[in-house]
């Protein structure tokens, strides 16, 4: 699962591809320049890396999303599950709980999805 490990600056790359995608490598140029100070060359560079990664892919100029914002997510969470807590959702949520209680809406809001997967 290492490839889908990003750093800070590569996390928030990702979130503007993700934001805008499909897009052209110009436009992410742009992009780029505008909200990260990036020169093309970087720019190239990380997309070719994410690329590589399975994250995101080219085809004629043009960007695209192999795996959505919500795909990824899903699988670091999974990741850190597995890698912290020997895979025991609710050894994560005991340890989460414990630092930060959670809300009655909160806690509705678990039981409703909850629920809805043991339908």
């Amino acid at each position: 699962m290492e490839r889908f490990k990003l750093g800070v600056v590569e996390a928030r790359f990702a979130e503007i591809i993700w934001d805008n995608a499909p897009l052209s490598t110009r436009e992410l140029v742009e992009l780029c320049q505008k909200e990260l100070q990036w020169k093309r060359t970087t720019t190239y560079t990380v997309l070719k890396k994410l690329c590589n990664r399975g994250i995101f892919v080219t085809k004629d100029s043009m960007i695209y999303t192999k795996i959505s914002r919500d795909q990824f997510r899903a699988i670091r969470s999974e990741s850190f599950v597995q890698e912290n807590f020997q895979g025991s959702l609710p050894a994560f949520l005991a340890a989460f709980v414990s630092c930060k209680p959670l809300t009655l809406e909160e806690l509705a809001d678990i039981k409703e999805f909850v629920d809805s997967y043991g339908k």
